[in-house]
Formats: structure tokens, sequence, C-alpha cells
């Protein structure tokens, strides 16, 4: 139940980033911009905002939300690579932007996969508290397919 409730901790927290980075970004807009920039920041800052959400939603019930984890980390890891990418083309390598991927391309990847993990775990251990159900479990898959 620990690891449960670290996991939860950890994503809570990972997840504080894109939404209060999506909210004050929506708020505040670019400094110095002409008006299709600053709207486009915006729309971008709501999809920010929406992923650290999702990551949110996910916390009640953590250990079955493997699909909707792997969907939100493909994101991050599409737009940190993108962020990359964008170094290699001449982006300045600030503090931001370094930051931003060590949580793109690191630690958003390793929660995925400690999620996984626990998944699996957790899977095994409501096996064996249940061993007539997984006994069943082969057959329920060939119906249900």
């Amino acid at each position: 139940m620990w690891e449960k409730r670290a996991l939860q901790v950890s994503i809570a927290i990972a997840a504080l980033v894109p939404v209060t980075s999506g909210w004050w970004d929506i708020m505040h807009g670019l400094a110095d911009s002409i008006g299709w920039a600053d709207n486009h920041h915006r729309y971008l800052s709501g999809l920010l905002l929406a992923i650290g959400l999702g990551f949110w939603s996910a916390i009640p019930r953590i250990e079955v939300k493997t699909a909707r984890i792997r969907l939100l980390t493909t994101l991050v890891v599409i737009g940190g690579l993108a962020r990359l990418l964008g170094l290699a083309l001449g982006d300045a390598a600030t503090l931001p932007v370094m930051t931003a991927l060590v949580m793109e391309l690191i630690v958003t990847p390793l929660l995925c996969l400690w999620q996984a993990q626990f998944k699996s775990r957790w899977l095994d251990v409501s096996r064996q508290d249940l061993p007539g159900i997984a006994k069943m479990e082969t057959h329920l898959r060939h119906m249900a397919s």
C-alpha cells in the first residue's frame, strides 16, 4: 500500500508542473508578441494544462490507469523530443528549457515505467487474493475475444 501512495504522490507533484505552467501561460500570454502568436501560445498552454489534469485524473485508481498514463507520457515525450530538436536547431539551452527536458524525457517516462511495474505487482497480489478468478481468467479472455 505504501508504494501506491508513493506513486500517487509522485505523479501528483510531477503533474503540478504542467498544471501550474499551463494555467500561468494561459492567463499571462507572451510578453512581446503579435496577436496570433499569443493566441497560439494560449492554445498550447491549454494542452499542457490538460496533460497535467489528465495525469491527476489517473491518481485515484492508479493501479488500473496504465493506458491513460502511457498515452499522456507519449504526448509528453514527443513534446520533449520537439524541444530537443529545437536545441539542435539553435534554441537557447536556458535553465527552464533544460528543466523541462528533464521532466519530459526522464521523469515522466520513469513514472510511467513505475506505474506499469506497480500494476503488474498489484495484479499478481489481487490474483492471489482471488485464486478462483485467476484460474478462470484464461477462459474469460477466450470468450471475450
